[in-house]
């Protein structure tokens, strides 16, 4: 049963991790790299978005402090996703260290999305749903590789899919909620960080700012739910 609805729950990231892969794979093939750099990229990094940017630095001859630097500045998010994931990932051994290197923007919109049903083994859960999303970028990047060996395009534009991927979670887990008070926030406080901050360097302030709004709310509903 675990397995089953893990995988369910993961068919909306396979249409877009395949997707999204295939134009990583044609992207890190416009560059000279082939099939055994798209796989093991995907199995070793799996970062998304920073594969896309990864690709350009490969092909640019970046330096490992320079690729360093950008990795932070592209995935710093996740440390303040990670906060919220404390709770949740907290009893989840043997499984915790690839749970959290396969930790995802997708992956956390899943896992975070409502609890795990009876029947359903949770630590198992999470660690099928992580390996699943992996395995779909996999075969994703792998295929788009292949394709890129066989079609001549112009990729211009490909790096913009990963955007497209974020509208399209962001859209699902507010059809499939009542309460949108999180998306919200979300997007008030990136706005206003975009104002603020400009585009270059909104991403940080606009974590920081929904990470303690939240806990803050959170705080402030089991204060009230404890006074019922």
């Amino acid at each position: 049963m675990t397995i089953k609805y893990a995988f369910k729950q993961s068919l909306p990231i396979m249409a877009g991790y395949i997707v999204l892969g295939i134009g990583f794979g044609i992207l890190l093939k416009s560059k000279g790299y082939g099939v055994i750099w798209a796989f093991f990229m995907s199995l070793f990094i799996f970062a998304g978005s920073m594969q896309y940017v990864g690709v350009n630095l490969l092909a640019g001859g970046a330096s490992i402090i320079t690729t360093a630097l950008m990795t932070i500045m592209v995935n710093a998010r996740h440390l303040f996703y990670g906060v919220s994931m404390l709770e949740r990932y907290k009893d989840t051994k043997p499984y915790k260290p690839y749970l959290i290197f396969g930790f995802t923007d997708e992956t956390y919109s899943l896992v975070c999305s409502g609890d795990v049903p009876a029947g359903v083994d949770r630590n198992k859960y999470f660690f099928l749903l992580t390996m699943f999303n992996q395995c779909y970028w996999i075969i994703g990047g792998v295929a788009g590789n292949l394709i890129g060996s066989l079609i001549t395009f112009n990729t211009a534009g490909i790096e913009f899919s990963m955007t497209s991927l974020f509208l399209v979670v962001f859209t699902e887990q507010w059809m499939s909620t009542k309460d949108h008070t999180s998306a919200i926030i979300g997007v008030v406080t990136s706005a206003a960080c975009l104002l603020i901050f400009g585009s270059d360097n909104f991403l940080i302030p606009a974590m920081i700012g929904i990470t303690i709004i939240l806990i803050v709310l959170g705080e402030w509903r089991k204060r009230k739910g404890r006074k019922k």
